[in-house]
């Protein structure tokens, strides 16, 4: 299947893009910069011209390919909304593919019980234009629209567990916003690659999932961890959420969630099996450390 993959040289979007050229599909990187283009061919990926700011150039790539993996995002609703909308403007009515990349903060906080793609959203304040994005692309008419809802991604040192070990690093303690009694769900960077190749290849049109990697974690626990990983001792220090909000606004309210999920229904439908370290493992001994 020819796929293009928008955001392939980003954290999660360049692990989905190495997943789908394992898995023997022909994938295409949209990339804005010479720098990028290089980084997608050095792993096998064809590098295609395209850019959230031109949606045009994106909406032709759609066209020239069987499916559209979307893992770019500008972070806000003017950034990704227009790109996303002439994308699926051009495959509407082709049955081809579109898997669009949101995230478990459109569910908000699950007031201390675990939930599942069902629940309710009542999205953090960040993401509040998210959940509108999802029903256009499950409304589209004449395409295959199928929907992600990655918890926290770990692994290869990187995403938001990699700013806990920063400030570790910096400051002798990892600064986490809250009390750090509130539950992160995450998963697993490459365990969700694997999921992205097996939506792509088998789920059903208008198919949601959230993926998540066993129980939520406590962020004190994961600071910890991170903090140990370092060479820091375990050391931590919490960060009022008033406080936090003035460096990062909404983006502090969405870190202290308390969210869990379960992600029986990727399992059921698509006999996925998280098989990577537990967050803990990797902050402690595992890819944070080697970086």
């Amino acid at each position: 299947m020819k796929v293009l993959v928008t955001g392939a040289t980003g954290y999660i979007g360049s692990a989905v893009a190495e997943a789908l050229v394992r898995a023997g599909h022909d994938v295409r990187g949209a990339a804005r910069s010479e720098d990028a283009k290089r980084k997608l061919t050095s792993r096998g990926i064809q590098a295609v011209a395209g850019d959230l700011a031109d949606p045009a150039s994106l909406a032709v790539l759609a066209r020239q390919v069987d499916a559209v993996v979307w893992t770019a995002t500008t972070n806000s609703e003017a950034g990704d909304v227009p790109a996303i909308a002439a994308v699926l403007e051009s495959l509407a009515g082709t049955g081809k593919t579109f898997l669009y990349t949101s995230g478990v903060w459109v569910h908000g906080d699950t007031r201390g019980q675990a939930v599942n793609e069902e629940h309710v959203l009542s999205p953090a304040e960040l993401v509040a234009w998210r959940p509108a994005v999802e029903q256009r692309v499950l409304n589209t008419r004449g395409i295959r629209g199928l929907i992600l809802r990655p918890g926290i991604v770990y692994g290869r040192g990187g995403g938001i567990p990699a700013m806990l070990t920063g400030s570790a690093r910096d400051s002798g303690a990892a600064r986490f916003v809250g009390t750090g009694e509130n539950r992160w769900p995450v998963v697993f960077v490459e365990d969700l690659a694997n999921l992205y190749v097996r939506a792509l290849d088998k789920a059903p049109s208008g198919t949601v999932l959230v993926a998540v990697q066993g129980p939520s974690v406590k962020v004190k626990d994961i600071a910890a961890a991170a903090s140990e990983g370092v060479g820091q001792g375990g050391r931590t220090t919490a960060w009022p959420l008033a406080e936090a909000r003035k460096q990062f606004g909404a983006f502090a309210d969405a870190l202290a969630l308390d969210q869990q999920f379960t992600s029986l229904k990727a399992e059921q439908l698509l006999g996925w099996r998280p098989l990577g370290p537990g967050i803990l493992d990797d902050l402690r001994a595992g890819s944070y450390v080697r970086r």
